[in-house]
């Protein structure tokens, strides 16, 4: 009886030890959560770090872009052209026949009558008292009447300031004061890799933004203009975008959208811009002007690609520069000396690949200063000093 009663007794008091242990153990290691951490002593101590910043483009959820502050903003500042021209067409029925057009050429019994033609483009609000830049094609030639509707949905009349058919830059004015506008940037510093957005009225759905990057810069030989130095996106550009605005990530305006390469008439992923540099300061001189002012060597009428047999037969090692191909007699670059034949490889300090790399040097060279041009004839190298004089043109 009395061994019962012990064995009664060892077994409870081994079960409340037993609970003693595992409540200090549970005890422990709560408090160990809960306790904060010791101070450390001077010798110790780390600086807090410093939470990271992010780019407000990039402060959308998972790290993402957001572009929404910014393109709230440029939208305002981004408007729709309508441009009513009138087009001298033949009446004949044959107009669009090849084969009429073979054997009769530009000869039209039927005669001919003028006929309305609509065309439609964007434009971007430069100044807060309602000038409108846009390319020369959206307004076209022959305009009869020019329609802006602005961002809050007014329309108003458009008139004509000046346009700029080289560039393909047209300055808008509309009599209306408290624009918003876009701020112009520097072009210059623009990177390939950068993100920008392409805002303006494709297939007439107005203030549509689109996003991409800058794909390239200095595009050129594309056939869009004369004097071609186009920024490369693949941010969506659609008909109706032309004179829209190319938007960076502070909000300000790098370029003009212009044209677009693609097969099917849409979007392919390959779009181009005029840079804001260059717009700008076409419409520095369509503002004060009314015209462009660019310089000239004048006399060269046509400058070719330097083909590798050319090459050969001018005894030109390489094909990179400029061929002189025509030229007019009485112009300074006939004067000092340069002659069809002569391979144009240098202006001033600036060696020439191409010659729409040429013709920007010298349209951008400052009128009435004297430059200095490299040519290779019959092997041997030559430098003349030809002057800069003005070749202003435009189109109304």
């Amino acid at each position: 009886m009395m061994r019962r009663i012990l064995l009664t007794f060892l077994l409870v008091f081994a079960g409340f030890v037993a609970g003693l242990v595992v409540t200090g153990r549970m005890r422990t290691a709560s408090d160990s959560l809960a306790e904060p951490a010791p101070a450390p002593g001077p010798q110790a101590a780390t600086p807090r770090p410093t939470p990271t910043t992010q780019s407000p483009a990039l402060a959308a959820a998972g790290g993402g872009p957001d572009f929404t502050r910014i393109a709230g903003q440029a939208v305002k500042g981004v408007a729709n052209i309508s441009s009513l021209q009138v087009v001298r067409r033949p009446n004949s029925p044959f107009v669009d026949d090849p084969f009429f057009q073979y054997f009769f050429g530009g000869q039209d019994s039927f005669g001919s009558r003028d006929r309305r033609s609509l065309s439609l483009g964007s434009g971007v609000i430069v100044s807060g008292d309602g000038y409108v830049v846009t390319n020369n094609h959206v307004v076209g030639d022959n305009v009869r009447e020019i329609t802006v509707t602005l961002p809050d949905k007014r329309e108003v009349k458009g008139k004509v300031v000046g346009t700029d058919a080289v560039t393909d830059i047209a300055l808008l004015k509309v009599d209306t004061r408290g624009l918003s506008t876009v701020p112009w940037a520097d072009s210059g510093k623009l990177q390939v890799g950068e993100w920008v957005l392409a805002i303006g009225s494709p297939f007439q759905l107005s203030q549509t933004v689109t996003a991409g990057i800058v794909s390239a810069t200095g595009r050129a030989n594309l056939g869009f203009s004369e004097y071609e130095d186009f920024i490369q996106t693949d941010a969506a550009i659609n008909p109706g975008n032309s004179g829209g605005a190319l938007i960076n990530m502070r909000g300000e305006l790098v370029g003009i959208n212009t044209g677009i390469f693609s097969q099917s008439g849409g979007y392919q992923g390959i779009g181009f811009a005029i840079p804001s540099n260059l717009a700008r300061k076409m419409v520095d001189d369509l503002m004060k002007y009314g015209e462009v002012h660019r310089g000239t060597i004048g006399g060269i009428v046509t400058i070719d690609h330097l083909t590798p047999q050319a090459a050969e037969e001018l005894g030109v090692s390489s094909t990179t520069g400029a061929v002189v191909t025509r030229m007019q007699r009485g112009t300074p670059a006939y004067d000092v000396g340069i002659r069809p034949g002569d391979v144009i490889v240098r202006f001033n300090n600036t060696a020439i690949d191409d010659p729409s790399q040429l013709y920007r040097l010298v349209a951008d060279a400052r009128i009435g200063s004297e430059a200095t041009i490299r040519v290779l004839r019959g092997g041997r190298s030559m430098d003349f000093k030809v002057p800069i004089t003005s070749d202003a043109r435009t189109r109304r």
